[in-house]
């Protein structure tokens, strides 16, 4: 931890902010926008996410095992971008996104089973205009857990939204990227102090493994 970082979370928690909200019994996993449109380099939008992408696998992994829902995310537009809103034109990157594209496809290092949703949306958060919402609590969901990209756009809207709807959120550190650390660093520190949990990877898939357990 920096010296920003450090003093800046001791005086949140002075001030009340950076308390942890746990998770509840029933937690599913949101795949935000690793489609090929963001993890291939070749991309506009493109970064190198690999990391990120194994990350996530191992948390599909242990859902999968686990028995926990997971829904994916990817962004993709009508030919006219008549969709798109001003979003388009802010970053114009993002008309490379077009339905029917290899560009929002999901990776195929994570590629959805059959009984695993592909939601399209077209903004940033992944309950902004779609019934993720809706999806999970029928399936009694009261925990979402966010991996993917970008930290600073889809992955902190998501967060942001995933509390408003009344969800425990977590965000899995390793299992999120963005295309510049500084705004990756500076949007999973403040999603940590005002919005859900950020934590390891290998806490995310240990708390998955007891919560199967304690349902069993």
């Amino acid at each position: 931890m920096n010296d920003w970082e450090t003093d800046t979370r001791k005086f949140y928690g002075e001030k009340g902010l950076g308390s942890r909200v746990g998770w509840g019994s029933h937690p599913a996993l949101v795949v935000v926008d690793l489609a090929k449109g963001f993890t291939d380099p070749e991309s506009p939008l493109g970064g190198d996410l690999d990391a990120q992408v194994g990350a996530t696998a191992e948390l599909l992994d242990a859902c999968r095992r686990y028995g926990h829902p997971v829904i994916y995310m990817t962004v993709a537009y009508k030919p006219d971008f008549s969709d798109g809103a001003t979003f388009v034109e802010k970053v114009p990157a993002l008309k490379v996104l077009v339905q029917g594209s290899h560009w929002v496809e999901i990776d195929e290092r994570i590629t959805p089973r059959a009984d695993e949703p592909v939601v399209v949306k077209q903004f940033a958060s992944a309950f902004f205009g779609t019934d993720v919402a809706q999806r999970l609590r029928s399936q009694g969901v009261d925990t979402v857990l966010l991996a993917g990209c970008s930290t600073s756009g889809c992955i902190r809207a998501s967060a942001i939204d995933s509390m408003q709807y009344g969800f425990h959120t977590i965000v899995v550190e390793q299992a999120v990227g963005d295309r510049a650390e500084g705004p990756h660093q500076a949007n999973l520190f403040d999603i940590d102090s005002k919005y859900g949990d950020v934590i390891d990877l290998e806490e995310a898939i240990g708390k998955l493994k007891e919560l199967a357990a304690l349902a069993a």
